[in-house]
């Protein structure tokens, strides 16, 4: 199958879900949203993704599922679902990526800010729910701070959307004020998180590939 078609659908259906959830259109978000991951992560693997990767995103395809419900048992259900993926990542990253300069230095900067969005939230959050999302931010910031330090600057945008798409959830779990129709902008940071997460370790990839062949073709 040519990648391009599965990333094609995956555009169609990003512009169905988000179109559905400004509009209010619930049937819309309902159909669109499940197909999200499973396109990108066809997308991936027909780009040449390393197992882990797709692994990640089917576990964001469980964690997309579980949140369509509002009951509680779901919510944390899909918050272990985004876990599992985050740990795929993490593990993806020290694999394939390589320690850089600026790691040193944004240590203390993820350090705080997982300090002090955790600390601000936990008075305002369930107490049932205030472990839990302690536990998530956690691995959320490892996976955000690996992504930019073995990486680069792509897959560290993809993290950082990422913080900010589950920081707008865990606000309105919290019951803070939150932008007009969050949900959109819940999906959409979700959603450019999760592309620019397989783009960027796809590019990540490559580039060895492409150096050596460089290198090759340089040699007498």
């Amino acid at each position: 199958m040519n990648p391009r078609i599965p990333l094609l659908a995956l555009g169609l259906a990003t512009a169905v879900d988000l179109a559905s959830l400004a509009a209010g259109f619930d049937p819309g978000h309902l159909v669109a949203k499940p197909l999200l991951m499973p396109l990108l992560a066809v997308w991936a693997a027909l780009s040449g993704a390393p197992r882990l990767l797709v692994a990640a995103l089917l576990c964001g395809w469980g964690g997309d599922v579980l949140l369509l419900s509002d009951a509680d048992p779901a919510f944390l259900a899909g918050m272990a679902c985004f876990a599992a993926g985050h740990v795929c990542y993490l593990a993806l990253f020290v694999r394939t990526g390589r320690s850089r300069a600026c790691a040193v230095l944004l240590a203390p900067c993820y350090a705080t800010a997982l300090i002090a969005t955790v600390a601000l939230l936990r008075p305002d959050l369930p107490p049932d729910l205030r472990l839990p999302v302690a536990a998530y931010s956690t691995l959320l910031m490892a996976m955000a701070y690996t992504a930019t330090t073995r990486l680069g600057p792509v897959t560290g945008a993809g993290g950082a959307l990422f913080l900010l798409s589950d920081t707008l959830i865990a606000t309105g779990v919290a019951d803070w004020p939150q932008p007009p129709r969050p949900e959109v902008w819940i999906m959409l940071t979700y959603i450019a998180a999760q592309f620019l997460l397989v783009r960027g370790t796809l590019a990540e990839r490559r580039a060895p590939v492409t150096a050596y062949r460089e290198v090759r073709s340089t040699t007498p």
